[in-house]
């Protein structure tokens, strides 16, 4: 009975230290304070999940900035708009993809500014919070992390390079023999010497974790280890494609996959895996406070993209605006609308330094 109590303890205050780092988080940011008055109309472009975020920062910017009002749109592509020059700021769940950069290159000639407002969140039982990519195994596996390059190995297959952004490039090229394909490869001994390894995850085409995976994993690489089973949005006989991926993780003794946390967390036949950048670590486990200073090697953000020509300087309503996404304030709205994790002081820092 002692032991129950204090897991239980140790729980629940575990618990009440991530919501009090979450309270906090946004408090450390320096402040947003209004510089020379501004006038005129910000247009911003955005989904319909990060509307009620956008209108928190408009409606709280607009105190500060009175003289400010706004246009905004919601579309299903969000680069259309830059593209046309009917927008100031595209508002995007995830980095851009590399149609829509291709397609502001070729109208341009050179990349947007792309400025991180957020990081993806951790177990939040909310749709589209962008969360982090977590590799689970089997609970009797006894392996307890993996550097990126294993994880190249057993996901990824021979290629002759990957893109970087719109530009392919050769420094990712690999050949055959860096696949990973039992986990005796991975050092595992005994019965598990010579089993092969299996991999499930989520339809590769309609999941933001892909593009992760192979920004991260892959260097950009995009080719995979044709061996994946991938579980399928939308299967109304077997179930959401996520739920699909824990399950038949926790039935397979040979198996690894990705899911977000909070699926991983709630089976108990599953554990998730540390990862390292590179061997001999550090490895480090996916948790809120990781997710939050971003040394998790696979945690996510959410980016708003404007069009800054190279040398020339950011447009003043755009830059005091982005000014107050990044400060105290405008991460605090992150918090309120409870769908990401604020910016830590170091990531805001960097992200204000591009508005230079």
């Amino acid at each position: 009975m002692r032991k129950w109590t204090l897991l239980l303890t140790t729980v629940f205050g575990l618990a009440a230290a991530a919501a009090r780092s979450d309270e906090t988080a946004s408090d450390s940011l320096p402040p947003y304070k209004p510089g020379k008055p501004q006038l005129g109309v910000l247009r911003i472009h955005g989904s319909n999940l990060s509307f009620h975020l956008i209108h928190l920062w408009e409606d709280n910017f607009l105190k500060l900035q009175p003289a400010i009002r706004y246009w905004d749109c919601i579309l299903p592509s969000w680069f259309c708009g830059l593209c046309a020059g009917t927008e100031d700021l595209t508002v995007v769940g995830h980095d851009a993809w590399r149609p829509d950069l291709k397609a502001f290159e070729e109208v341009f000639g050179y990349e947007p500014l792309e400025i991180m407002f957020a990081t993806g969140g951790y177990d939040e039982n909310r749709t589209g919070n962008t969360p982090g990519v977590v590799f689970m195994v089997n609970r009797e596996n006894p392996i307890p992390g993996l550097t990126l390059d294993q994880l190249d190995g057993i996901l990824g297959a021979e290629r002759t390079g990957g893109w970087k952004g719109t530009h392919w490039s050769t420094d990712c090229a690999r050949g055959a023999g860096a696949n990973i394909r039992t986990w005796g490869q991975l050092g595992l001994t005994g019965d598990w010497a010579g089993q092969p390894i299996h991999i499930y995850g989520t339809d590769a085409t309609q999941s933001l974790w892909t593009g992760t995976i192979q920004k991260v994993i892959f260097k950009g690489g995009d080719k995979w280890n044709p061996d994946i089973r991938e579980m399928v949005r939308g299967d109304h006989v077997n179930g959401p494609s996520d739920a699909q991926t824990v399950t038949a993780v926790a039935g397979d003794r040979f198996a690894i996959g990705f899911n977000f946390m909070r699926l991983i967390g709630k089976n108990a036949g599953v554990k998730p895996l540390s990862i390292a950048v590179k061997e001999g670590g550090p490895y480090i486990a996916p948790t809120r406070e990781s997710f939050y200073d971003r040394t998790y090697p696979l945690v996510t953000a959410l980016y708003i993209y404007i069009n800054r020509p190279p040398g020339r300087p950011v447009e003043p309503r755009v830059r005091e605006f982005l000014s107050y996404v990044l400060s105290r304030q405008g991460q605090r709205d992150v918090l309120d609308d409870g769908m990401y994790i604020p910016l830590n002081p170091e990531a805001a820092r960097e992200q204000l330094e591009k508005l230079k």
